[in-house]
């Protein structure tokens, strides 16, 4: 039997499919007598330093979590579970950590993209069972932008390199706790969390060469999910944003279905975007819910959702926040939630006044959430200009001309799937997202998408030179040289795809395999 710490923030779900696929029972804590009379605890922290400590206090899990840990009993923290067990963190001035190991949590202070997200590696400094049978040359998932710094070096048990050296795990006895996510490391992270499982398992040292590690450019797929004419919820794929052809709804098969192949292919990353969510309330659209929940049994993988990510009343005039809907997603396991149209309507709002409200759905997510669970999904349209004098928005000189010549151009955002075009443009929506506190940009391209004609890199240079935080580039993959030209071109820290996976043109393994040598990614 398995504990599992579940305080009420973030996808756990995965963890749980995660133990249970080894063949383990877990038991969610709903007291603190469970944390006391617990064999092994897990504690999956997701989110915000501040709000997870407040709900551990508010459920008096506080004083039988440290009771536990000072028993030296078998515990593994994963993310902000590991950053729990310090005595503070700059993310929460003024709030107490559990104290287990002294030491503060920082966020980095890096000439890189903040959250470090992605798949990069780690130095192995101590023995621990976890690390049987693995060489110390693998690959696992990180998503933050905190990272712990003890007092005493005798607990780092792994470091990773991000700009500088940093400690992604320790061991203090039988207390392990690791920055990255088992969970969310593919087949690496399930032996991690069955080595932690077995009791039987001695502490062993792989054979490892330290070295610098290096964070993995990140190959994504995307599905973009709707129901056809039938009611089949089905993956479908469009042309410059439209999905019908001979009058019916492309059906490129199923999202479950399609996920897995992705997962096993190599995909670092899957994104889900319902895209009739605009139209439908999302808590109503239990299909897509369960789509995530059985993806979820077999993927272990970072999922992303998108659509409907907004303020609703349903028609007995209830009313539901973002973060209410975004919570049901996170629950249903996903890790990240992608906001499009209405994040356009956000920015258009705070550029009236200038001001914070904190009650946007980017704002009250990031704050409960974190902001690495805030992807930002922006469909911008090239607008052509003679001159930069033209528009009152950032304007680029384009190596491809407009219908009259036009030798400049800017990129307008559109919301309702691209079909409404507004006075704002896509570096700006990016920048102000950020200080609004998105962790990540999903950057589409309205004029590229379903062409195969390649990436837009004078958007993609455009939009990441405006933004601290990483860029996903998308829309326009024809071929796996487009994957290189992108990440050799920009500094896009990931390439996301859809049709030619879908339609096997360019399967997700012969991409890693082009880039392989080129390019860092995870084989």
């Amino acid at each position: 039997m398995i504990t599992l710490l579940d305080y009420g923030a973030g996808n756990v779900r995965s963890v749980v499919n995660a133990i249970e696929r080894l063949g383990e029972t877990v038991k969610p804590v709903s007291g603190a007598e469970d944390i006391r009379s617990a064999e092994k605890l897990v504690f999956p922290g997701v989110g915000n330093f501040h709000s997870m400590m407040r709900i551990l206090n508010e459920k008096q899990y506080v004083q039988p979590l440290t009771d536990y840990l000072a028993e030296n009993r078998p515990f593994l923290g994963i993310c902000l579970g590991l950053q729990a067990l310090f005595d503070s963190s700059q993310e929460a001035p003024g709030i107490r950590g559990l104290g287990v190991i002294p030491g503060v949590v920082k966020r980095f202070d890096v000439d890189l993209s903040v959250p470090h997200i992605g798949w990069n590696g780690i130095n192995i400094k101590q023995p621990s069972r976890i690390f049987h049978d693995l060489t110390g040359d693998e690959r696992f998932y990180f998503v933050h932008s905190y990272h712990v710094v003890p007092e005493n070096n005798e607990v780092v048990l792994t470091t990773t390199d991000y700009g500088y050296e940093f400690v992604s795990a320790v061991r203090k006895g039988n207390i392990i706790a690791t920055q990255f996510h088992p969970e969310k490391s593919g087949q690496t992270g399930l032996s991690i969390l069955k080595n932690f499982l077995d009791r039987n398992l001695k502490a062993s040292l792989p054979k490892v060469v330290t070295r610098k590690t290096t964070l993995s450019k990140r190959i994504i797929a995307c599905l973009d999910v709707r129901s056809n004419d039938q009611g089949d919820l089905v993956v479908t794929k469009g042309d410059q944003y439209d999905v019908r052809e001979k009058g019916d709804v492309r059906n490129l098969g199923k999202p479950v279905e399609l996920a897995r192949r992705y997962y096993e292919e190599g995909a670092d990353e899957i994104t889900f975007l319902n895209i009739t969510g605009f139209r439908d309330f999302p808590l109503e659209d239990m299909p897509m819910l369960e789509v995530l929940q059985e993806t979820s049994k077999n993927v272990f993988v970072p999922l992303t959702i998108g659509g409907g990510i907004r303020d609703y009343t349903d028609a007995d005039g209830r009313n539901y926040s973002a973060l209410e809907v975004a919570s049901e997603y996170f629950r249903s396991g996903a890790d990240k939630v992608s906001i499009g149209s209405d994040a356009v309507l956000v920015v258009e709002e705070y550029l009236k006044t200038g001001r914070k409200t904190g009650k946007s759905a980017i704002e009250e997510i990031a704050r409960v959430y974190g902001n690495q669970a805030v992807v930002i999904s922006i469909d911008p349209r090239r607008v052509y200009v003679n001159s930069p004098e033209e528009v009152a928005h950032p304007v680029i000189e384009t190596r491809f001309p407009g219908p009259g010549g036009e030798q400049y151009c800017w990129y307008q955002c559109t919301i309702k799937g691209g079909r409404e075009g507004r006075d704002l443009d896509a570096s700006t929506l990016a920048r102000v997202c950020e200080e609004l506190g998105a962790g990540e940009i999903l950057l589409n391209c309205i004029d590229r998408d379903g062409t195969n004609a390649g990436f837009d890199i004078e958007l993609i240079n455009l939009v990441r030179n405006a933004v601290t935080i990483p860029v996903i580039a998308s829309s326009g993959a024809g071929c796996v040289e487009h994957f290189y030209e992108v990440f050799s071109q920009t500094k896009a820290e990931s390439a996301l795809a859809a049709g030619i996976f879908h339609r096997r043109e360019v399967p997700v393994g012969d991409v890693k395999k082009y880039l392989n040598g080129k390019v860092d990614v995870r084989m």
